[in-house]
């Protein structure tokens, strides 16, 4: 019973071990002179291959041809089929070299290969460098020897460009301009180009870009997608590596020079198979020509140095547009466009005898979208009825802008009017009035009469009894 237990357990221990050395990997001679190559085979016993990762990187070696072979070997009737894929490595020069311990994936099995010291020594009396020859049956030799020959590459073109786009060529100062910089890229062609340090290349780009003397509104880009666009019918991939607005505050010209975007481009193998890598990396620079957009000065006018450039409209509504004298309203001052909506200042309404405003609160809502700035700036008045009668908003009210759709001034003016009934009240006038926060707390305050000399007699008991606490202690010190 005992011996059945033994056998049964060497058994199953010979089965196992079978089962894990379906595949291995083998390291070549360890010593070897510099005209011959040091290799990595990988060795699967009765399998396909299906996939296999990339062979790993030797310091002070350079990685040369990699070939395959099969072993048939038939004992009793069973055939078993050894495929090898070997990894040839040339030394760049003589010495010793750490191979350290390295995995790989074969077949989507993961296998772990010791580390080697390599000792590479002077060249061998004899010819030429040849391949170090796999360790397999002689009769394979020839066969591996025409395998191992150098793959070819073939360099494709690629329907690939980098262009700067501006929406227009000429605007007038505090005019916006959309400038986007795209990269086009074939659908066909995803497999030949790469990003290669695209975070510190665009990083050089953008100190490119930047203009000087000009209202920089930048349209935030998080992760790069590419979207879909057609092309003369034909798809492409668009990368959208920068959009912005600009508005110039002076009339010198927007200047962008030539900008060079560098990618990685891939050759592609003549003859793809499962043992060798199908591409070559390579690199090839894209570039995007300069552009120059003239900046016009805006016609003459008294406002033309402060004026708001852009296209807008005017909204307005009002709480209330019959009240009653002293009483309170608010009116909404709304203005919706597209232009530098940031840099506007809230309009200051002129003095009217019987409707006084206060400092405006503020609004704003901006939409960055395809290229475009647009939004609503909404300015709101509080105002109190001073006198009776009526008051039309466009007595307090008026924004000159510049419109460089129609290259001219215009103004927007209220349409309100408010109707003021009763009588004026001096005294109610002073009562109504705001006098400010200190005196909104009055009523919540202590209102005890308090002595003006209160504080003095705090000040003389506390210096007597810091007297007495002096004498004390000099007292209990003197004791001592």
């Amino acid at each position: 019973m005992r011996f059945l237990v033994v056998f049964a357990f060497f058994f199953f221990a010979c089965v196992g071990f079978a089962a894990a050395q379906q595949v291995s990997i083998e390291l070549g001679k360890s010593k070897l002179p510099i005209n011959q190559y040091f290799t990595i085979s990988v060795k699967l016993q009765d399998q396909e291959l299906k996939d296999i990762s990339a062979f790993p990187d030797i310091e002070g070696f350079k990685k040369s041809t990699k070939f395959s072979s099969t072993k048939t070997i038939i004992v009793g009737g069973k055939t078993t089929v050894i495929l090898t894929i070997t990894q040839n490595y040339a030394a760049f020069e003589e010495g010793e070299f750490e191979l350290k311990p390295f995995a790989m994936k074969v077949n989507g099995q993961t296998e772990q290969a010791k580390g080697t010291l390599i000792q590479v020594l002077p060249m061998a009396a004899g010819g030429p460098q040849s391949p170090a020859p796999p360790d397999l049956a002689t009769t394979d030799a020839e066969a591996d020897e025409d395998i191992a020959a150098e793959q070819e590459f073939v360099d494709m073109e690629d329907n690939a460009f980098l262009t700067l786009y501006t929406s227009k060529k000429e605007i007038f100062v505090g005019e916006g301009v959309g400038v986007v910089l795209y990269f086009y890229l074939a659908n066909e062609d995803q497999r030949l180009l790469d990003f290669h340090d695209f975070a510190s290349q665009l990083t050089g780009i953008l100190k490119q870009l930047k203009q000087p003397n000009v209202w920089e509104e930048t349209f935030e880009i998080g992760e790069i997608t590419p979207e879909q666009v057609t092309i003369s019918d034909k798809p492409f991939l668009r990368f959208k590596l920068y959009e912005a607005v600009l508005y110039p505050l002076t009339k010198e010209p927007l200047v962008f020079p030539a900008l060079f975007l560098k990618m990685i481009k891939y050759k592609v193998a003549k003859n793809p198979n499962l043992l060798t890598d199908d591409r070559l990396e390579g690199y090839k620079t894209f570039r995007a020509r300069e552009r120059n957009i003239l900046v016009k000065e805006l016609p003459p006018h008294p406002l033309r140095d402060v004026v708001p450039v852009g296209s807008y409209t005017l909204h307005e509504s009002i709480s209330k547009s019959n009240l009653a004298v002293n009483k309170s309203l608010k009116y909404q001052f709304e203005i919706e466009g597209e232009g530098n909506l940031t840099a506007i200042m809230p309009p200051v309404p002129a003095a009217i005898d019987g409707l006084e405003f206060y400092p405006s609160d503020l609004n704003q809502s901006i939409t960055r979208r395809d290229g475009r700035i647009t939004g609503i700036k909404t300015f709101i008045y509080p105002a109190v009825a001073r006198q009776p009668g009526y008051y039309s908003l466009s007595d307090a009210f008026e924004w000159v802008f510049f419109n460089p759709e129609t290259a001219a001034y215009d103004t927007l003016r209220p349409q309100m009017i408010v109707r003021i009934t009763g009588e004026s009240d001096s005294d109610d006038l002073i009562l109504s009035r705001n006098l400010g926060a200190f005196y909104n707390i009055i009523e919540n305050e202590e209102n005890t009469l308090v002595s003006l000399h209160y504080v003095d007699k705090i000040k003389r008991y506390t210096n007597i009894v810091l007297l007495v606490l002096l004498v004390v202690s000099a007292v209990v010190f003197f004791k001592k």
